[in-house]
């Protein structure tokens, strides 16, 4: 279990004290959660509110996305997922006083969110570009600016259409658990060589990217093996199509089967928790808290 403090802002994160929440914002039009706000004026007064609301529900961390990462989705230049973001991302650093992470593979749109507020960069690619390159420049712009990063792991593969929706087609994997853990494992040296230090990563599975959905399941049961990273574990599960392939319906109808894995997660170890629905994520946080980080004593007599 990890025992450092990584700093967000204004917001010291105490690995291993509890389990922390990063609400999803997703500065776009085509969200597959049917949730996506655009970065007009209009869209950023619609995320100030929903950073709030979160805020107030109990988030710790607002994750703000301007690309879709469902299957099928389509590229989007950088220029138009920075001003997909910056917008949003000043529009709530000016109004509140709440940490900032942005969801961006790109160097030049991280740069433009640190440049209007934010504290922390999520890279659903972690440190490779998509075609398996090492990003030097992402690396340099979070070492530069000496903030924390999620290191994703992702693997191109191909885009079909399930029973219940679109989902990435098996990516070549032979050991999905092994060649996942290593690719972290490879991630987070890389990252360290690049200058930003071991206190400042979080590893992410990746659950949903570049994985079939029985795949997505698999790494799910051999969640505990992130404990091996000696680096604290994002999940990043809610509404996503491997658990639609288990349950059906829509994203926005699976927030029952999230809080069982958000609750499963706990306790195989995660730390950090990348969520939709804040309210019933938090009451399943706190009471896994409650069972399984707080030591219980019984009253006598």
């Amino acid at each position: 279990m990890p025992t450092a403090i990584t700093t967000v802002g204004p917001l010291d994160i105490h690995w291993g004290s509890r389990t922390y929440l990063l609400a999803i914002i997703n500065a776009t039009p085509d969200s597959f959660s049917g949730d996506g706000v655009y970065a007009t004026s209009a869209g950023a007064d619609r995320a100030v509110r929903i950073a709030s609301r979160a805020l107030a529900d109990g988030a710790d961390v607002v994750d703000i996305g301007g690309v879709p990462t469902f299957p099928g989705a389509a590229p989007v230049p950088w220029e138009e997922e920075r001003e997909r973001v910056a917008p949003i991302v000043r529009a709530i650093s000016q109004e509140l006083p709440v940490p900032i992470s942005v969801d961006t593979c790109q160097a030049k749109v991280a740069e433009a969110a640190l440049d209007a507020g934010a504290h922390m960069i999520n890279s659903c690619w972690g440190l490779r570009t998509t075609d398996g390159r090492w990003n030097a420049d992402l690396a340099r712009v979070v070492a530069e600016r000496r903030v924390p990063l999620v290191l994703t792991h992702n693997r191109k593969s191909v885009s079909v259409t399930g029973p219940n929706g679109g989902y990435w087609l098996d990516a070549g994997y032979q050991d999905v658990v092994a060649e996942v853990m290593a690719d972290l494992r490879d991630q987070l040296a890389y990252a360290q060589d690049q200058g930003i230090p071991r206190d400042r990563l979080i590893a992410d599975f990746g659950l949903g990217m570049g994985k079939a959905p029985a795949q997505n399941l698999v790494l799910f049961q051999n969640l505990e093996r992130m404990r091996d990273l000696d680096a604290p574990a994002l999940l990043s599960h809610s509404r996503k199509n491997f658990i639609g392939e288990v349950v059906g319906g829509a994203p926005a109808e699976r927030d029952g089967a999230t809080i069982a894995t958000t609750a499963l997660g706990i306790a195989a170890g995660v730390d950090m928790l990348r969520i939709h629905n804040v309210p019933l994520n938090k009451q399943a946080s706190v009471m896994c808290d409650r069972l399984l980080r707080t030591p219980q004593t019984v009253p006598v007599g």
